[in-house]
């Protein structure tokens, strides 16, 4: 595994990579903002590592802008802000997951299997297999690539494909929060379950329409995928 860390506190980073080499991970470390955003574009990366406040340029603009060029490697925010504004604004940039200071190296190792585990797709695998075809929707589980309408979909983070995912293999079915979170991310998730419904948020920005919502808010209880042109529930 190769990963990219974009922090700026030494002692912070020096645990990271004093774990890394236990792991057996191949780290890079930048400590400043702005050449790391540059460095992530250089390179593949299978998970970025970024912290809130660098300097140069700050972790949630690095997020932006990549997810804004199409940069698809998941992405874990380290911040010592723990506010839930603060959470929410950082997945609402593109991140996948948020670390908060202090953490311990077992925690984040957690976080980076979590939003690795999916988006490592078999070489080899025939083209014939893991492919999801619906009314408007055409997935590919080995490539990880999404067609809406025989239009490719470029900017999924690997989060947002696995929701999607997930919700096109129970069309019509009524998910809560906690299930999604359980089935999608996979692992005992220790923020709140506001990471769904930021996640619902830009899945909608970015593949449905007011005559095509595809997603329904199931009032009380959770969210339901449709592909039929219904009014929101």
């Amino acid at each position: 595994m190769k990963i990219l860390v974009i922090e700026d506190n030494e002692s912070v980073s020096s645990m990271i990579e004093l774990f890394f080499s236990k792991e057996g991970i191949e780290g890079d470390f930048v400590k400043d903002g702005l050449a790391g955003f540059n460095r992530a574009r250089e390179a593949e990366w299978d998970c970025l590592i970024v912290d809130w406040m660098l300097p140069g340029m700050d972790g949630v603009t690095i997020c932006r802008t990549l997810r804004q060029q199409g940069f698809p490697t998941p992405i874990i925010m380290l911040t010592a802000k723990d506010s839930e504004s603060d959470q929410v604004l950082g997945l609402e940039m593109g991140a996948d997951d948020y670390v908060t200071k202090p953490f311990s190296p077992l925690a984040l190792m957690a976080r980076i299997k979590a939003v690795t585990r999916r988006y490592a797709s078999p070489k080899n695998a025939p083209s014939e297999e893991g492919v999801l075809e619906t009314a408007h929707f055409k997935i590919n589980q080995n490539t990880r690539e999404v067609l809406l309408d025989g239009k490719p979909i470029h900017n999924l983070t690997p989060k947002e494909f696995d929701l999607l995912t997930h919700f096109v293999q129970h069309p019509k079915q009524v998910f809560s929060r906690e299930q999604l979170l359980d089935r999608v991310w996979g692992y005992d998730f220790y923020g709140d379950d506001r990471t769904v419904d930021v996640h619902i948020k830009r899945l909608r920005t970015k593949i449905a329409t007011d005559e095509q919502p595809f997603f329904h808010t199931v009032w009380g209880v959770g969210y339901r995928f449709d592909e039929t042109n219904e009014a929101n529930t």
